[in-house]
């Protein structure tokens, strides 16, 4: 097992660049999400079947985990499904 020294990361070194790369993206006149900037819109409303779905598969992967003994793994897919049950919620189509 490793020191608790030799997990720390490492110092985050600054880039002197960072100014220059966020210059270089084209600046619109109106606030686009992320990825229409580079032509890929995202649907507006999400299916409510995937989003159950992805629930159902999560819960699946948290429980089986949760059964391996790893709470870690588990406890991170138990936050996806709730993710997803929230979505669900959110649009009852």
């Amino acid at each position: 097992m490793k020191h608790i020294s030799e997990l720390k990361p490492a110092k985050a070194q600054p880039r002197s660049n960072a100014k220059v790369m966020t210059d270089a993206l084209p600046q619109s006149s109106h606030p686009a999400r992320r990825n229409e900037r580079f032509g890929f819109p995202r649907p507006q409303a999400r299916n409510a079947q995937s989003a159950q779905r992805n629930y159902e598969r999560y819960l699946a992967l948290a429980r089986a985990e949760a059964l391996a003994g790893d709470r870690i793994v588990a406890e991170n897919y138990f936050q996806h499904a709730e993710h997803y049950f929230r979505s669900m919620a959110e649009n009852p189509n």
